[in-house]
């Protein structure tokens, strides 16, 4: 029997062998490189400014306020047919959203030029298009003064999200990891505000669930590379902190590419056949995978470089 069990190990060593994207053995050397990464994350960062104060944010409906329509229809609503029924009424940004069961949806219109009377007459227009066949559960107009209450709430949670992040990182690590990772957070999150500017992508709550949910995976992967650093700071006497950032980057690059990899495998499906209801969603992540990937693979170890009480181990030991 234990002949047996040992025969079965042997050959389950031999057919799963963990799999390696890149080498283990690479010696790359990032920080030398860290200069051309500076100089792309300022270009990025330009971009980004320019983009917010040219042309700003495409604002949605969440935001903006607008008219939301609960409805009930008699058979399966399909939705791409309903949009493209609504999209003749020249109401602007329309969003239907499929909910419960197959014959409930949710429509969203961006908010008409005009007072009251005009949403009205933009209600009306709806329930003419649809007919009998639909059920209104519930009609509401949301005002401006609640799309602005929802877009500070949602600036706040994405701010307090990257802060509690970066205390974690500094109570797990030093003050000076929680640092770097929270400009490296807020590089991520900016650079990927500015994605849905440059595009002139709707900016809505899902928009601030693409950010919160890139600020979680951007700092994963960096919690990865600041445990290898500070493994590697109790494990070797080198006092070279270039040496140590290399040796531990390299290490764990494989483990970094791979759980990108493995993302963008999901997210790329989304992004070519999820239609316009997913786009900005998928689109945002798919750029904050990249972003994130190269930012704790080039920025946020760099960075301990220029820390204070990190400085003295820039000069190896003699």
């Amino acid at each position: 029997m234990l002949c047996r069990l040992t025969y079965f190990i042997t050959v389950s060593r031999m057919f799963l062998k963990p799999i390696h994207i890149i080498p283990t053995d690479t010696h790359v050397d990032f920080v030398a490189k860290r200069w051309w990464a500076f100089s792309v994350t300022i270009l990025l960062v330009i971009i980004t400014v320019i983009s917010l104060s040219v042309r700003g944010l495409n604002l949605g409906i969440d935001f903006e306020g607008g008219i939301l329509i609960e409805a009930k229809a008699q058979q399966t609503v399909d939705t791409a047919a309903l949009r493209d029924e609504l999209a003749t009424l020249n109401l602007g940004e329309v969003t239907i959203q499929q909910f419960g069961a197959p014959t409930d949806v949710l429509i969203r219109i961006q908010r008409q030029a005009g007072d009251e009377a005009a949403q009205m007459t933009a209600i009306q227009s709806v329930r003419d298009k649809l007919g009998t066949d639909y059920e209104y559960r519930r009609v509401e107009v949301v005002g401006p003064t609640v799309g602005k209450e929802l877009l500070h709430a949602g600036i706040l949670a994405t701010i307090l999200a990257m802060v509690a992040i970066s205390v974690y990182v500094g109570v797990r690590f030093e003050w000076q990891f929680g640092l770097a990772a929270l400009i490296a957070t807020f590089h991520d999150v900016l650079t990927t505000v500015g994605l849905y500017s440059v595009l002139h992508l709707d900016f809505n709550l899902t928009a601030v669930a693409a950010l919160l949910t890139l600020a979680g995976y951007s700092i994963n992967d960096t919690v990865v590379v600041f445990d290898r650093i500070r493994e590697t700071m109790r494990r070797q006497k080198v006092n070279d902190l270039r040496t140590i950032i290399n040796a531990s980057v390299n290490q764990t690059l494989s483990r970094t590419t791979m759980t990108a990899g493995v993302t963008l495998l999901a997210l790329l499906p989304l992004v070519f056949m999820g239609g316009p209801t997913l786009i900005n969603f998928s689109a945002a992540l798919t750029w904050g995978i990249f972003v994130g990937t190269y930012s704790s693979i080039y920025m946020a170890s760099a960075l301990l470089l220029y820390m204070p009480s990190l400085r003295r181990m820039e000069t190896p030991s003699k």
